[in-house]
């Protein structure tokens, strides 16, 4: 068999130039690409996914792209933060008698000027960011084959590759992100850009020293994904993605400076001011596919989602969970079904299906233990995490949600763009009394709308967005939270100190493929079960006319999480007792 002409991993381009000079020689028009594949997707779906090739391609984060040589192929796993609109670019041109084509380049080396042999084509403009919260365990190991002998490979990348990690590149950290908006523009507009040699939206030039903020954390590198032939749909902001395609890098930008043509050098003079190249690789994607919380568990192995097996799963990370909680069984138990719930549905302004959770009776010393035991325990279960120590001057400076500057035409990202999924524990042990600003008040407000109605509002100066979420909140305080009303308030009653280290390493990665999995679980009631359900609820509102129809909800949020934590798909008589008895265990705390 005569092996491949391109090796997909050190000569992707060479794929690339393949298939389009197959498919000119097969009788094609270049005007027939016009926004779609001409066949070369086809071979690199083939090796990544039928050959299992996927693991072989390096990883890019901010330690490999030291090590990554230009134009081979990586893959970049982060939040989509900002959507820049689009560009266009040369994308095929006519050398002599021959058409090539500059598709998942930078540069081009086509003839300067307009001309009926050269076609101009889009792609789309997304600055991504590792997501906000990932742990360090979820990252993988594996660089994948790292090819240092590749074409193009300069001394300065090789020297690069064996620095110190303390001589690593800070990255910027505050790079803010675009608002969502209708790429189209009316025709004339177009064409009067295409004579410029300008983007189709313009990326503003201005100065950015707001933008320069270095960071000092090693592990984040952002990046700036250029997407192909993709319905716009299908991206969406703050969606985690997978982009699998071709890497340029700063340096080989720089040499090639000088054989830019008009279009490329007006969009590179743009976005080197905002995204310094040497500091936001390019990637121009070939295949991305959208990932979610399971894709970061520490092992790809899928366990046996047997009723039995997941009950014994259940106990186990229960009994967990009840030890870092100073031995309260009650509290683990609803800490549990917390960490189990996700939005599922709305109902006008409501989220069906979120569960957020204040555990009271902290202080600053039962925080430092039982506390940071919490959070290292729910740190290593889950793969998104944050966390925010409440006060009062947090409140009155933080920026929390995400803000148009319209100086730089970007969308300023704030500390509540998150990705779907992602676990956000409050800490009020912190918070004394305190005179709120303007600031602090909008803040706290912004913290209870993410609460109540899982939405995040974005500020576009002349008008507010508000962006729909699905984040788990977690409260500890020391009384019931006057900020953020959660769901539940359980009250913490911790009666020792036992130790949460974990060590038993298959059990934290079925702990995290159960509480990724279980609760995703499709739910119903049988309407035997519907009437008593119906029942006891009418004998709840009589007894207590308090309560109102989010509180009944909520005890219908219960039935279905616990029936999802033993791996069931419908409510049963059991488990709907276990509800009223956890109710009421919970209420006898609260009186």
């Amino acid at each position: 068999m005569v092996g491949l002409p391109y090796d997909f991993l050190v000569n992707p381009l060479g794929a690339v130039r393949s298939t389009f000079e197959k498919a000119i020689s097969s009788g094609s028009n270049p005007a027939s690409f016009d926004g779609k594949d001409w066949g070369a997707l086809e071979p690199f779906r083939h090796f990544l996914f039928d050959q299992n090739g996927l693991s072989k391609v390096p990883i890019l984060n901010a330690s490999s792209v030291r090590c990554v040589q230009p134009n081979t192929l990586v893959r970049f796993r982060g939040m989509i933060q900002d959507m820049l609109g689009n560009e266009f670019y040369v994308g095929a041109y006519k050398d002599g008698t021959t058409w090539k084509t500059t598709k998942y380049t930078d540069s081009s080396q086509c003839p300067t000027g307009v001309s009926p042999d050269m076609r101009i084509w889009e792609r789309r403009l997304l600055y991504c960011v590792p997501v906000p919260g990932q742990n360090s365990w979820t990252e993988s190991s594996s660089l994948g084959e790292i090819n240092h002998s590749a074409e193009g490979t300069s001394e300065t990348r090789q020297k690069r590759c064996r620095l110190d990690e303390n001589a690593v590149d800070h990255m910027d950290l505050h790079a803010p992100s675009d608002e969502l908006q209708n790429s189209s523009s009316t025709k004339k507009l177009k064409d009067e850009q295409l004579s410029l040699g300008l983007p189709s939206q313009n990326i503003s030039t201005a100065a950015t020293s707001s933008l320069s903020t270095l960071c000092a954390e090693r592990d984040f590198l952002p990046c700036l994904v250029k997407v192909y032939d993709t319905v716009e749909s299908e991206l969406k902001l703050n969606d985690v993605f997978e982009f699998i395609g071709v890497i340029t890098l700063g340096t080989e930008q720089k040499a090639e400076k000088d054989d830019h043509d008009e279009f490329s050098d007006g969009l590179s003079e743009d976005l080197s001011v905002q995204f310094p190249p040497d500091m936001v690789p390019r990637l121009h994607c070939v295949i991305h596919r959208k990932l979610a919380v399971h894709d970061f568990l520490r092992s790809s192995h899928v366990l046996e989602p047997t009723t039995h097996r997941i009950k014994e799963i259940r106990a186990t990370l229960l009994n967990h969970l009840t030890v870092t909680l100073g031995n309260d069984g009650l509290a683990a138990h609803f800490l549990l079904l917390h960490l189990l719930s996700k939005v599922h549905a709305r109902v006008d302004s409501m989220a069906v299906g979120k569960l957020s959770l204040n555990l009271t009776g902290f202080n600053r010393e039962s925080m430092s233990i039982f506390g940071n035991q919490l959070r290292l325990t729910v740190k290593s279960l889950l793969p998104f995490t944050e966390y925010i120590p409440l006060t009062v001057e947090y409140l009155n400076t933080a920026s929390l949600a995400p803000k148009k500057d319209y100086e730089i035409n970007r969308l300023v990202p704030g500390v509540l763009q998150l990705a779907e999924g992602t676990h956000l524990m409050i800490d009020e042990t912190q918070l004394e009394v305190g005179t709120l600003s303007s600031l602090g008040v909008e803040n706290a407000r912004l913290l209870k709308n993410l609460m109540e109605l899982q939405k995040v509002e974005y500020d576009f100066k002349y008008y507010k967005m508000d962006m729909a979420t699905d984040v788990q909140l977690l409260i500890l305080s020391e009384g019931k939270s006057n900020i953020l009303p959660a769901d539940l308030v359980v009250p913490f009653q911790p009666s020792s100190v036992g130790s949460s280290a974990i060590t038993d390493m298959d059990a934290l990665e079925a702990w995290g493929w159960y509480l990724s999995n279980v609760r995703s679980l499709p739910h119903s009631i049988g309407s035997e079960m519907q009437q008593v359900v119906e029942n006891d609820l009418v004998a709840v509102k009589q007894a207590d006319r308090s309560l109102g129809s989010q509180d009944l909800s909520r005890l219908l949020t219960i039935g279905r999480l616990v029936s999802a934590s033993y791996g069931e798909t419908s409510l049963s008589l059991e488990h709907w007792q276990m509800v009223k008895e956890l109710e009421r265990l919970r209420r006898e705390r609260l009186t």
